[in-house]
């Protein structure tokens, strides 16, 4: 029976690289979290904020799944679930940023604060 002899010395780099890029991003979260000069526009939480969060993140997950999960080395049919449950994804988060604008929470903080009358209370 034959041996088969495999060189993982190229493996080995490319999981230490990744492993070493993963805890520089981790890093970089932290540092943008804590130190205010990283922070973008104003004090607190910005969409600026949001989006370079996200980028890091994503960034993140994208290197965890390529290299560590392999999905680098999958057929087609992957990707394309891959990219249907981003969209999925995307959808909801776009769907909880419309509820800013329900109305419905508008008629629920009017009746609030007017004690029970939506428009002006009757004499």
């Amino acid at each position: 029976m034959a041996e088969a002899t495999h060189d993982y010395s190229k493996t080995k780099k490319t999981y230490a690289a990744v492993g070493i890029s993963l805890g520089v991003f981790t890093c970089i979260t932290v540092a943008l979290g804590l130190y205010p000069p990283l922070d973008v526009g104003p004090p607190g939480p910005t969409p600026g904020d949001f989006v370079i969060g996200l980028a890091v993140a994503t960034t993140k997950a994208s290197l965890v799944a390529f290299i560590f999960m392999h999905l680098n080395h999958e057929r087609g049919l992957i990707y394309k679930l891959l990219l249907f449950t981003c969209l999925f994804a995307f959808g909801l988060m776009v769907l909880t940023l419309f509820a800013d604008k329900d109305p419905i929470r508008e008629q629920y903080d009017t009746h609030k604060t007017t004690g029970g009358w939506l428009i002006e209370k009757p004499e």
